[in-house]
């Protein structure tokens, strides 16, 4: 990471659009994240993102199916890696600034594309992409809930 700019993770690399500190003040312990997805055969499902046990280094995040709630996956992920995720090729993705109308509401979103996917990131959101899109497969995230 460089000193000067905690969005840049490394060289070569587009700035993400939020530090992890960003991602750890906005998520906190007891977050809970809805997501739909769609699939490419019309269908759908809903999944849950919960983060617990949260300290500055990271926390645990619990996922699991809304049909299925007692299947859950469960680990520890740091802010950093969570950071990661929105680390993207300077030479293979372009961004740029989009509004989008989501469940969520109207957000001001940066959005990235990459050679075989799409993201976006909510400006007022630090964290996952509220939406994003990949084989067919698109993912939008429906609430986002504090305890």
């Amino acid at each position: 990471m460089s000193a000067s700019d905690p969005h840049m993770l490394g060289p070569g690399l587009l700035p993400t659009p939020f530090t992890a500190d960003e991602i750890r003040d906005a998520t906190g312990r007891g977050t809970t994240i809805r997501l739909r997805v769609d699939r490419p055969d019309g269908t759908h499902a809903f999944r849950v993102n919960r983060f617990s046990e949260t300290d500055a280094e990271g926390a645990t995040l619990e996922r699991w199916d809304a049909d299925s709630p007692g299947d859950v996956t469960s680990g520890r992920v740091t802010w950093v890696e969570l950071q990661r995720h929105a680390a993207f090729e300077v030479g293979t993705t372009s961004v740029s600034p989009e509004r989008l109308t989501l469940d969520l509401g109207e957000v001001d979103c940066l959005r990235y594309d990459t050679i075989d996917s799409t993201f976006w990131f909510s400006l007022g959101h630090p964290g996952q992409p509220v939406r994003w899109e990949s084989g067919g497969f698109r993912t939008t995230v429906t609430a986002i809930e504090k305890d």
